[in-house]
């Protein structure tokens, strides 16, 4: 799995790649993250990739040639052009099912906006899919590119130690449940003891336990996804 990040800010993303899991799913060759500077670019001495918008209003508004010429150019580092996906909240809200759909792609471009957003012919042009991470408004794409690799490298062959580890996970395989309680040492901490059917050995009792306890926490904390299940 590749992911190519479009990005003004390419440094913020430093740090992130060196850590736990996606560190070394890149180390591993599993996963493949490269980084691409929009300013690159940029058509003047200045490396400028913004501009005030027509028609008036506050901030600027990122350019339309720096950004297509951008993901042209890295589209064609490779035989794949791969799949284009444009953070913006104005996106579909991601949710696991396109985690799942994005995961059966060999190759992801991630282009990340900043400022009051994208010249609206950038969209015309390059037709990415659109997504957002949620119904709020970050500074940047970096964090929803951020959400959108970690959420899919879960899915990639070999990523996690143990592979059932994503199956069980809220949301996954189209599950409308959350999943459910988990323990481990100490058996009793301030009071609060582990339920005894963990303890138990009985296997059957025990998925019985966490499907009653994750259909209750569904209850609770999502009842909306049991009104979806009913649909």
């Amino acid at each position: 799995m590749r992911f190519d990040v479009l990005t003004l800010f390419p440094d913020i993303f430093q740090g992130y790649l060196g850590q736990s899991l996606l560190n070394r799913a890149v180390e591993g060759g599993l996963v493949d993250v490269r980084l691409h500077n929009i300013r690159d670019w940029a058509r003047d001495k200045h490396k400028c990739v913004d501009d005030r918008p027509f028609g008036g209003g506050p901030g600027m508004v990122i350019k339309v040639e720096p950004v297509v010429d951008c993901v042209e150019a890295v589209r064609g580092y490779d035989a794949d052009a791969g799949h284009l996906v444009m953070l913006t909240p104005q996106g579909r809200r991601l949710d696991q099912r396109g985690v799942e759909r994005l995961a059966q792609q060999r190759r992801i471009l991630l282009l990340c906006g900043r400022y009051e957003g994208f010249d609206e012919r950038i969209r015309t042009v390059l037709q990415p899919e659109e997504i957002s991470v949620g119904d709020f408004v970050l500074n940047g794409g970096e964090v929803a590119a951020m959400t959108i690799i970690d959420s899919v490298i879960r899915l990639v062959p070999g990523v996690l130690g143990d592979e059932d580890s994503s199956t069980d996970d809220s949301f996954s395989s189209g599950q409308r449940l959350l999943e459910f309680a988990q323990y481990t040492r100490p058996r009793e901490y301030r009071g609060r003891e582990v339920p005894p059917v963990l303890l138990s050995g009985n296997h059957e009792q025990i998925a019985q336990w966490r499907e009653d306890n994750s259909r209750q926490r569904t209850r609770i904390r999502r009842a909306d996804l049991l009104e979806d299940e009913k649909q």
